[in-house]
């Protein structure tokens, strides 16, 4: 190995070091169960976002990255993305840095934990899938999932995965599909914004299949501007809120409350929140027409339920929930 090929890996090793003392900056460990503690990370001065499953008890510890220790609550949880939020006492947490680019498959990325004691750790990888939406044994939606090759080790849940700059791509959790996954950072902010608002998270319904199809210059033209792609509905459900709207098959949708819709990301991201049990005016393509529709969006019922028994019910402190009739006897 020559000396240039030496400098270029101790580049990419210092660049490597940096990048964790920034995400690490607001990793914090999450201790709420009576194994090994968990991480989380810093979504507000006073809350903290972590994964769902390692709550496990009403006592929680959060430690800060300085060794300060806070007792804390969890204000809101959503099992369909693994993810709750604890506000913190005192205050004090340092917020992560979010990445301003999408993540893409092939990127190198570094998964961190801080689960105990000892400080940080880090696990190196790349993106090796991007995909969703995709139903968890729980019975719930993922709406967007990322799959790292990189080792999530025990403890991981909550942490953050990072850039090479050492910002936020997502929130990684090893309870929801049987093996690690990553929650796109987008996705978990929002999914903390409505935690934070209303301790839940609200998702809208309209009732349709769709896949993305790439618009003509004339479709462009008739909506009035450059858009590459739009949702073509492949299929309705019976008395959906869709159905009762006036969407058809072959209608390609456009166009939600006035903002473009080019991919099934853009319309589930729009569907959360406070547009649940409102009229919103969606924006088709039908045949050579452009219509505006008015459809009020309905509220998704999730299929898991809340714990039935404390959060460390049961005989052997296990935490009940909902289970479709098909899982395996071991699963339930």
């Amino acid at each position: 190995m020559d000396r240039e090929e030496r400098d270029l890996l101790t580049a990419l090793s210092e660049a490597m070091v940096e990048a964790v003392a920034r995400g690490a900056a607001a990793t914090v460990t999450v201790d709420a169960r009576d194994r090994l503690p968990a991480t989380g990370v810093g979504y507000a001065a006073d809350l903290v976002l972590t994964a769902d499953h390692v709550i496990e008890r009403e006592e929680i510890r959060v430690v800060l990255p300085d060794g300060r220790e806070r007792s804390a609550v969890r204000i809101g949880r959503d099992p369909s993305t693994d993810l709750a939020l604890l506000r913190v006492a005192e205050g004090a947490v340092p917020i992560l840095e979010i990445a301003e680019r999408e993540p893409r498959v092939g990127q190198l990325v570094l998964a961190l934990g801080r689960p105990g004691a000892e400080g940080v750790q880090a696990s190196l990888g790349v993106i090796s899938a991007i995909g969703g939406a995709l139903r968890t044994p729980w019975g719930g939606w993922l709406e967007r999932y990322i799959r790292t090759d990189a080792i999530m080790y025990p403890g991981f849940s909550g942490g953050p995965l990072i850039d090479t700059e050492g910002r936020a791509l997502g929130i990684n959790t090893s309870g929801l599909a049987g093996i690690p996954l990553t929650i796109p950072i987008r996705l978990a902010w929002r999914v903390a914004g409505a935690l934070a608002q209303e301790g839940r998270v609200r998702r809208g319904y309209l009732g349709v299949r769709t896949q993305a199809v790439p618009l003509a210059p004339a479709q462009q033209e008739r909506l009035g501007r450059a858009q590459g792609r739009g949702l073509l509905i492949v299929g309705i459900e019976e008395g959906s809120p869709a159905a009762e709207g006036g969407l058809r098959v072959g209608d390609i949708l456009t166009g939600f409350q006035g903002q473009p819709v080019e991919d099934p990301e853009d319309l589930q991201g729009r569907l959360i929140g406070e547009g649940v049990g409102r009229p919103v005016e969606l924006e088709v393509l039908r045949g050579e027409e452009r219509r505006i529709l008015t459809v009020i969006v309905g509220e998704r019922r999730e299929a898991w339920e809340e714990e039935r028994w404390p959060f460390r019910g049961g005989r052997w402190g296990f935490r009940r929930r909902w289970m479709p009739p098909w899982a395996p006897w071991w699963s339930r």
